[in-house]
């Protein structure tokens, strides 16, 4: 294959150079499907992808809708267009299934690719615009589906990317698991840009072997894991989904050197897996924890158990990442330092920047010509925010310049004027042995305007009682953060993503008082 002299300000430069330097390296291992990928052949594909797309007239801004789950069929197709330099759509297929019809309109692809599994966009694709085709597999002869029409192109390298760094190159969709899905408009340079800062952030190099099953159609695992592949040139331990049973031998088979998690992973670790203790995965350096906060109690109760790290990252759909750790710049409670080019500040509610160590919004103020951007349902591009962004969620700065998020502006409990902050109360009562998972909410009052209700849920054949909660309480907050009620629940709610559901909790409550 000849190669390009390509401007190194790319995707397709990334994936060019892994191709040249080390083109036998792993890039992708797809665990559940056995499938293994190298450098060299994701270029060759992403090279047959392309001249699939310029013989279809596809050019900047036009947008290609990828709906389908974890595969490598899913990456593959994912990074060459990226290398391309179309619009990539990706759509997460259990969250959005209820609003494919709405987002598909709302996309106009020019070409729509999904797995066959979905039978519910047959009758979609008779009565709508644009190309249909079946995901199908990828192997080194022919293929199936798509892969079969990538594979009658020849490999050699074309005159891509065809966009330019303000051009739009992704349109991802938020969970929809309490709203309707959003639709991230993210430019070339905005999706460009946060890529290796962040692996820097993380201390990620070509020599990782990076172990991850969140969706690949989110933003966070877009960057860090599947572009970060081509980025740094490391290799990339696809997994479906989490599975709490075969973390470790995914990890010790592997030997996976990063791993990503999230609060709920980490507490299903501790809560399963304890008995491998310290040497439950030699290889690893440490495990991400990012989507929502990480309770110092569970981060240290993790730590204790094996022996491995945690560090944490944060970050926004609407933004990319703005932060992340490693396992020698780190600190207890913090979500890392935040990346150079995002300018974060703490402001107070007119805009003004807050000294160290004092708590108030997060801001962005990275690009003065940045947009921030939503798909309309009408498929028309509404801008959110220009230059200076605030991100909903409260938090500091300290004197090392470490980010700590204390929560979310919206989740705040104003009770008689003065603000709570849920994640406080819910660190106190996790302190409790005997308490497995908490969630604070406020819940409308006609005296203070709002009161603090916490739920609990106990661990298994633990005993708490309202009053020993309510007497730890006492010990550790100030009275007017005090429960105003306890509430025991088998299991609390959370997203599909991990997070703790607060809404579904506050709605419950006003239905069982009554109130609107």
């Amino acid at each position: 294959m000849k190669y390009g002299l390509q401007d190194s300000g790319t995707f397709f430069a990334w994936m060019e150079k892994n191709a040249r330097d080390t083109p036998d390296k792993l890039a992708i291992r797809s665990l559940d499907q056995a499938k293994d990928i190298t450098h060299g052949e994701l270029f060759a594909m992403a090279n047959r992808i392309g001249r699939f797309y310029e013989d279809r007239g596809i050019g900047a801004n036009d947008r290609v809708a990828l709906l389908s789950n974890n595969s490598i069929e899913h990456l593959i197709i994912y990074l060459s267009s990226l290398a391309y330099g179309c619009t990539i759509c990706t759509i997460h297929v259990e969250m959005n299934e209820s609003y494919f019809e709405q987002i598909l309109k709302a996309v106009d692809g020019k070409i729509v690719i999904a797995q066959p599994s979905l039978s519910v966009l047959e009758s979609l694709s008779e009565r709508m615009e644009g190309d249909w085709f079946s995901l199908g597999e990828w192997d080194r002869n022919s293929g199936t589906g798509i892969f079969k029409e990538f594979n009658k192109y020849e490999d050699s390298t074309g005159n891509w990317p065809v966009a330019g760094r303000t051009d739009d190159i992704s349109i991802f969709y938020t969970s929809g698991t309490s709203s309707k899905p959003k639709g991230v408009v993210c430019s070339y340079a905005e999706l460009y840009d946060n890529t290796l800062p962040i692996l820097d952030a993380f201390g990620i190099t070509s020599e990782d072997r990076v172990l991850d099953y969140r969706s690949m159609n989110w933003m966070s695992a877009q960057v860090l894991s599947a572009i970060g592949t081509i980025a740094k040139g490391f290799t990339l331990l696809l997994a479906q989904k989490f599975s709490v049973s075969r973390f470790f031998d995914w990890i010790n088979d592997n030997g996976a050197t990063v791993a990503a998690g999230n609060p709920t992973v980490i507490n299903m670790l501790v809560n399963r897996e304890a008995g491998r203790g310290q040497g439950a995965a030699p290889s690893l350096r440490y495990i991400t924890s990012s989507s929502a906060p990480l309770l110092v109690s569970e981060w240290q109760r993790f730590e204790e158990t094996f022996g491995i790290f945690v560090c944490q990252g944060y970050g926004a759909s609407e933004v990319g990442w703005i932060a992340g750790s490693h396992e020698s710049s780190r600190k207890l409670g913090s979500v890392g330092k935040p990346v150079n080019y995002q300018k974060v500040t703490i402001v107070d509610a007119e805009g003004n920047s807050l000294p160290n160590d004092e708590i108030g919004e997060i801001q962005l103020n990275g690009n003065p010509a940045g947009r921030y951007r939503y798909l309309g349902d009408d498929g028309s591009i509404r801008i959110n925010a220009e230059g200076s962004a605030l991100t909903g969620d409260l938090g500091f700065i300290d004197g090392d310049g470490f980010l700590f998020v204390t929560g979310r502006e919206k989740d705040l409990i104003i009770r008689g004027g003065v603000n709570i902050s849920p994640l406080e109360i819910d660190n106190v009562i996790l302190q409790m042995p005997d308490v497995a998972d908490v969630a604070t909410v406020g819940v409308p009052d006609p005296v203070y305007g709002e009161q603090v209700i916490v739920y609990i849920q106990p661990k298994v054949e633990h005993w708490l009682t309202v009053e020993a909660v309510l007497e730890h309480c006492g010990r550790h907050l100030a009275h007017f953060k005090m429960p105003h009620e306890v509430i025991f629940r088998d299991k609390l709610p959370k997203t599909q993503r991990g997070k703790m559901d607060r809404n579904a909790l506050a709605a419950e409550w006003k239905a069982e008082n009554a109130v609107a």
